[in-house]
């Protein structure tokens, strides 16, 4: 008997399969980040066009609206925006739920910074088991600098009542090593931290995984923040 199965048919040929008839067949994991913009956008030619203009889908991620929109229309820009930046939110909900306990955990918990073009100051205020409360964004700065003032950063803290906090900014450049600027601020609010009795457990930058490096600095695992108690000291 020479017939053979009906899935072995469509995998011999796969070459002349659609986008769509390959997710139906294999699920999202069979296409290719390519084909993937393909279904987002409706066209190959479009999707071709906007990984040439930005470089590669890493660097569209990081896409405004503004720029989307000279190729895309307002919806369809829109749904790029979000496709490419759900996994990032989704793993940063995630981690979430757990305490942030440690800098990869609080790097984690704030993927949604990778994606900003400009510097964000975030201030991440935790109870006494180290769970978020609340997170909010003080200061949006231009691409390469954020101006910080304590008392907006200690504000939120002494309002809800937090236990401590953690700093959280991104570098849109994806390089995490601190600037001059970045251990200044660090030091000033550590100083009102401690005149305050507020534990300030933390400062992470958000960056880019580069050339072996983390995607992220820790000034406290890099040794730049004392503890101002002992019950913090496993963060």
């Amino acid at each position: 008997m020479n017939a053979r199965p009906a899935a072995m048919e469509a995998a011999s040929s796969s070459h002349s399969l659609s986008v769509s008839e390959k997710l139906a067949l294999y699920g999202s994991t069979g296409l290719s980040g390519m084909e993937h913009l393909i279904l987002l956008v409706g066209k190959e030619s479009v999707a071709t066009a906007l990984v040439r203009h930005f470089g590669s889908l890493k660097e569209l991620s990081r896409a405004s609206f503004g720029e989307l929109r000279q190729f895309l229309p307002a919806r369809q820009a829109e749904a790029v925006m979000a496709a490419l930046s759900v996994g990032n939110v989704a793993e940063a909900e995630h981690a979430l739920s757990s305490p942030l306990n440690n800098p990869e955990a609080i790097y984690k918990a704030n993927l949604d910074m990778k994606g900003f073009h400009q510097e964000v100051m975030r201030v991440v205020l935790l109870d006494s088991q180290l769970r978020c409360v609340t997170k909010l964004d003080i200061f949006k700065g231009t691409v390469d600098e954020c101006v910080t003032y304590p008392r907006e950063i200690f504000r939120p803290v002494i309002t809800h009542s937090s236990f401590g906090f953690v700093l959280v900014h991104n570098h849109p450049s994806g390089s995490v090593h601190p600037s001059a600027g970045d251990v200044r601020v660090t030091k000033r609010i550590a100083a009102g931290a401690r005149m305050l009795k507020i534990h300030f457990l933390d400062h992470v930058i958000v960056g880019q995984p580069i050339a072996g490096f983390l995607g992220y600095f820790s000034f406290h695992e890099a040794g730049l923040l004392r503890r101002q108690n002992k019950k913090t000291k496993n963060l």
